[in-house]
């Protein structure tokens, strides 16, 4: 147990020898693919942050977007909607003064024709209590008035008919 604890110059020179070998070995085998590794996985680590990084802002971005685009969308529709509510006001108007204009039509056109009835009927009964006059002043006069005075009242009789009704 003595040489143990007593220093030996050969053993320390080997030791310091086979250190420095090992160190050197490992440097160039171990350390330096280790190293070089480790260096490029920081970097491919940099560039997927990066990368996620910029995914993020472009889904943010494409996320504003849409928005913007439902709203877009959302105005286009109301809009939509109120032209749609304005045509079908501007076609219920149109409609109902055609109606109305129809109507007017209508209720002139069957008041004209019961002008033109009314004036039918008229000129009827007028000739028909023309008839009934003439047939009874025929009576009297046959039994009071001569042919010819019967003929001249008769004929100023129809006139004033005929004047009457053209008026």
């Amino acid at each position: 147990m003595d040489k143990l604890l007593t220093p030996d110059a050969g053993l320390m020179f080997w030791t310091v020898v086979t250190f420095l070998l090992l160190a050197a070995l490992l440097r160039r085998y171990a350390w330096g693919p280790l190293l070089a590794v480790i260096a490029e996985r920081e970097e491919r680590l940099k560039a997927e942050a990066a990368a996620a990084r910029l995914a993020r802002e472009e889904a943010q971005r494409i996320q504003a977007e849409l928005a913007a685009q439902l709203a877009q969308a959302a105005a286009r529709r109301e809009e939509v909607l109120a032209r749609a509510a304005q045509d079908g006001e501007a076609v219920l108007t149109r409609f109902k003064s055609e109606a109305e204009r129809q109507a007017r039509e209508l209720r002139d056109k069957t008041a004209a024709e019961l002008a033109r009835e009314k004036e039918r009927l008229v000129r009827e009964l007028r000739l028909e209590v023309a008839g009934l006059s003439v047939q009874a002043a025929e009576k009297l006069l046959r039994r009071s008035v001569d042919p010819a005075v019967e003929k001249q009242v008769l004929d100023d009789f129809l006139g004033d008919l005929e004047r009457k009704a053209s008026s």
